[in-house]
C-alpha cells in the first residue's frame, strides 16, 4: 500500500498539465455531480499546496487559527504585521511535522524554521524557511517499469518587514522565493518534467487595542493577510500554460482576557479563501438529465485547455470572488473556518483547542486539534495533535508535532 502510494506521484504531477474531463455541473443543483446526481466536492487546485499548511504546533493546536494571535516567530506565516507588537526583542522557531505518519511513512515531514528581531519599538523584520521532503520515492511507468528512484522535495525561502503605522495599526511586507523538485528530469508520457519555482509576496495589517470584557482587562487583536501573491509556475517545459499558487485571504481576530495575575485566556476566529480560480466543469446536465459541453469551459476554443487555467495572475485573484459556476453559494463554500482558544497560567504553562472547518464540496477537512506548551525562560515548548471528524483522511491524523521557540532578548536584559 505504501509503495503503490509512492508511485502515484508522476500521476499526480501530471494533474496540473493533463485537463480532467469527467466532471459534471449540474444547474438547477448548483454543484458539481456524480453519476448518481449527487453533489461532489470542486476542490480549488493549486500547485506547491504546501505552502499553505499551517507550520506551528501553536496554531495547529488552535484550529489552524493565527492571523490575528498574539505574536511570536512563527506569526511570519500568518500575519507578518504581527511582529511589530511582541513583548520579546526577538525570537527564534524550529518546527517538525510529521507527514502521513499515520500510513508508518517515516521519511515524509515538513521544516519550518523562523525568527525576528525588532529594530525599535516600531519596526520588525524577519525570516524564514520551508522545507517539505517527500522522502525516496521509486518512480515506476504506467506499465511498471522502474524510472529511477528520486527524493522529491519543496520549499520557500521568506524575508519580511514590519512597521508600526500608529499606535494600534501595523502593516507588513513580505518577498519570497519557492521552489518545487517533485520529479525533475523524468519523462512521463512524452512529458519532460522540471523544477517549477516562484517568486511571491505577502501583505499584511494588524490592529490591536485595550479593552475590558466582563470587568476582565484584555485585547482585541484584528488581522487581514493576503499571501502568496505570485507568478504562476510550470512543472513541464511546455510553459503554454501554467499553474497558480496558493494566494489567500485571511481574514481574523482574537480576544486575549487577563482573569487575574496569573491567568489568561485568549479566543481566535480565522476565515480563510484562496485567491484562485475555481474550476469549470467540462459538461453540464441538460434539462434532460443528459451531459452536454459547457459553452463557459473554453470560449477561446484553442488549445482544448480551460478558459479558467489560462487566467492572468490577478484575474484569476479578482475574479475569484465571483466566478463560481454556483454562484455566490458556491463562493461562500469556498471559505473556510478556523476557531480556537488558548488557556495561560502564570505565562508558563499553556493549554490548546480548536476546530477547522472546510464544506464538503471545497475538499471537506473537517477535524478538532488539542494541544499544550511550556515556556520557562529562554526558551518554550509547543505540542498538537489532530483528531479528524469526516471520512476523508487527513495526513496529520493521529499524528504529534512539536515547535521549539527561543527568546534571545532574555540574554540582552540579563
Amino acid at each position: 500500500m505504501i509503495f503503490r502510494i509512492k508511485q502515484l506521484l508522476p500521476t499526480v504531477i501530471l494533474l496540473f498539465t493533463i485537463p480532467m474531463f469527467g466532471q459534471v455541473f449540474d444547474p438547477a443543483k448548483g454543484c458539481v455531480i456524480d453519476n448518481n446526481g449527487e453533489c461532489i466536492s470542486n476542490t480549488l487546485l493549486t500547485a506547491v499546496p504546501f505552502l499553505r499548511i499551517t507550520p506551528d504546533a501553536r496554531s495547529g493546536a488552535m484550529g489552524d487559527a493565527g492571523v490575528a494571535l498574539s505574536p511570536n516567530a512563527n506569526s511570519l506565516h500568518f500575519n507578518a504585521s504581527n511582529l511589530v507588537f511582541s513583548e520579546e526583542q526577538s525570537g527564534f522557531a524550529f518546527t517538525y511535522t510529521p507527514w502521513l505518519r499515520n500510513l508508518n511513512l517515516d521519511d515524509i515531514f515538513l521544516l519550518y524554521v523562523s525568527g525576528f528581531y525588532k529594530l525599535d519599538e516600531n519596526q520588525a523584520i524577519g525570516g524564514g524557511i520551508r522545507f517539505f521532503s517527500l522522502g525516496d520515492i521509486d518512480f515506476t511507468s504506467a506499465q511498471g517499469a522502474s524510472l529511477g528512484t528520486g527524493r522529491p522535495r519543496e520549499g520557500e525561502f521568506t524575508a519580511a518587514y514590519a512597521r508600526k503605522l500608529g499606535d494600534k495599526l501595523s502593516a507588513s511586507l513580505s518577498g519570497k522565493y519557492v521552489f518545487s523538485n517533485l520529479a525533475s528530469g523524468l519523462n512521463v508520457n512524452g512529458v519532460d518534467i522540471n523544477t517549477a519555482a516562484s517568486f511571491a509576496a505577502d501583505f499584511g495589517l494588524n490592529y490591536r487595542t485595550k479593552t475590558k470584557l466582563g470587568g476582565y482587562k484584555g485585547e482585541w487583536s484584528y488581522g487581514l493577510a493576503i499571501t502568496n501573491i505570485g507568478s504562476k509556475l510550470s512543472y513541464t517545459r511546455d510553459n503554454s500554460v501554467k499553474d497558480f499558487i496558493p494566494a489567500n485571504l485571511g481574514l481574523g481576530t482574537s480576544l486575549k482576557l487577563d482573569l487575574d495575575d496569573y491567568n489568561s485566556l485568549t479566543f481566535a476566529l480565522d476565515f480563510n479563501k484562496l485567491l484562485v480560480p475555481t474550476p469549470i466543469a467540462k459538461k453540464i446536465a441538460g434539462s434532460d438529465g443528459v451531459p452536454i459541453e459547457n459553452p463557459d469551459w473554453d470560449k477561446t476554443g484553442e488549445k482544448g485547455i480551460a478558459d479558467y487555467r489560462e487566467k492572468a495572475l490577478f484575474a484569476g485573484m479578482l475574479g475569484s470572488f465571483s466566478d463560481a459556476q454556483g454562484g455566490l453559494r458556491e463562493e461562500l463554500r469556498e471559505i473556510s473556518l478556523s476557531f480556537g482558544a488558548e488557556y495561560w497560567y502564570d505565562k508558563q504553562f499553556a493549554f490548546r483547542g480548536g476546530y477547522y472547518w472546510e464544506s464538503a464540496e471545497k475538499g471537506n477537512r473537517r477535524f478538532f486539534t488539542v494541544g499544550a506548551g511550556i515556556k520557562y525562560n529562554v526558551f518554550g515548548i509547543d505540542l498538537s495533535y489532530l483528531v479528524p471528524t469526516s471520512n476523508l483522511p487527513n495526513p496529520l491524523d493521529n499524528t504529534l508535532r512539536f515547535s521549539l521557540l527561543f527568546d534571545f532578548s532574555v540574554f540582552t536584559a540579563d
